[in-house]
């Protein structure tokens, strides 16, 4: 479950930064009242503890993984 949620902030993260990269939008910081706003800090904040946590998947074996039994 824990790795669903975070995987899920990564993509929202990787959207982010490709709305960002491509049409120079900043969706988060939008929706949340700009980049310096506090709740856009803690989704960002969310987004990178996702990320250091998703570094652990490379480490897991592939039928940790598969989640075809859930």
């Amino acid at each position: 479950m824990l790795d669903r949620i975070a995987l899920a902030l990564v993509i929202i993260g990787g959207l982010n930064w490709g709305s960002i990269g491509i049409f120079g939008f900043d969706f988060v910081g939008a929706i949340f009242g700009g980049q310096d706003a506090v709740f856009s800090r803690i989704i960002f904040a969310l987004v990178g503890i996702a990320a250091l946590w998703c570094i652990s998947f490379f480490f897991k074996r592939n039928d940790v993984l598969d989640h075809s039994h859930d």
